[in-house]
């Protein structure tokens, strides 16, 4: 019996030292997700509104204005950008990431993927080893998951310049961005969104598109040249923001339930250790009754 409640014992204080380091992960997630909510939170308005303007003004261009962002053409090689983290211990929220990312490859460019013209480059390493363990027709691409944690504006806007650049020539017909939209420490969705070409708007059913009503100074080609790549890499940049804040509260709402259920295990083996030492004292005092019966006997 004593060496069953030296077992209990120790299992006790393996649990508290587990305990301990949860509630500490969980607090260091909580100082960061306030810092990443307050960026995502403050940038997001923003760059929705930017992107519907473009879209809109893309959708109504007049005269001889172009840009080759705006261009959709036939996809025979495709770009996907997965943004997940670099550490784990944060639920489902990487698995649920690459999922979405594998559904969109085998819906949307089911074809491309078949002709081995999918590639799928990763922002984050788990994304990375989740691929790499699992598929082999998929040219993977890892250059830029130091990327992850520096997330700054220069760092993120020169990944999305050379993306850009690699559409433009021809390198890649569609460019997707799948990542993790935050809602709060509790929920984040999974999303994937084509980056490139840049969506028309969509028309109601049964409606007519209602035409841009923007004034362009000095003139129409001039702000193309310059406000379309500027929004498309804002709106990359929204994306990596989105899935910080999205992995901080992953990981914070995931090491609480850690504690919760550490809690719950250490009073049920409390419980165990309190019940073996009263048997144990039991015994105890059972064997010395009757040592002292047979003594007087």
């Amino acid at each position: 019996m004593a060496g069953g409640l030296k077992e209990v014992r120790e299992r006790i204080k393996s649990v508290i030292n587990t305990q301990q380091i949860t509630k500490a992960m969980k607090m260091v997630s909580a100082a960061k997700l306030r810092k990443a909510q307050n960026a995502i939170v403050q940038v997001r308005p923003y760059a929705d509104r930017l992107n519907r303007m473009l879209s809109n003004i893309l959708s109504n261009l007049d005269g001889d204005a172009s840009t080759s962002f705006g261009k959709a053409r036939e996809v025979k090689n495709t770009l996907v950008v997965v943004m997940t983290s670099n550490r784990g211990l944060c639920g489902a929220f990487n698995t649920n990431i690459c999922k979405e990312a594998s559904a969109l490859i085998s819906e949307k460019y089911g074809k491309q993927r078949r002709d081995g013209n999918v590639t799928v480059l990763f922002i984050g390493k788990k994304g990375y080893d989740w691929f790499r363990r699992r598929f082999r027709d998929l040219n993977l691409v890892a250059d830029y998951i130091p990327v992850y944690d520096n997330p700054a504006y220069e760092n993120v806007s020169a990944v999305a310049r050379k993306l850009m650049d690699e559409f433009s020539s021809g390198k890649y017909d569609a460019v997707d961005v799948v990542y993790g939209r935050f809602k709060n420490a509790a929920t984040t969705f999974p999303t994937s969104e084509q980056w490139l070409p840049v969506p028309k708007m969509e028309v109601p059913a049964g409606g007519k598109q209602k035409k841009a009503d923007y004034i362009f100074e000095p003139d129409q080609q001039s702000l193309l040249e310059t406000l379309v790549p500027s929004i498309l890499q804002l709106t990359f940049h929204k994306c990596l923001l989105d899935t910080q804040a999205s992995e901080h509260g992953s990981r914070m709402t995931a090491m609480d339930k850690a504690t919760d259920n550490a809690e719950e295990l250490l009073k049920n083996l409390r419980i165990n250790y309190n019940k073996a030492r009263q048997e144990a004292i039991t015994t105890e005092l059972g064997e010395i009754v009757g040592g002292a019966a047979a003594l007087e006997g």
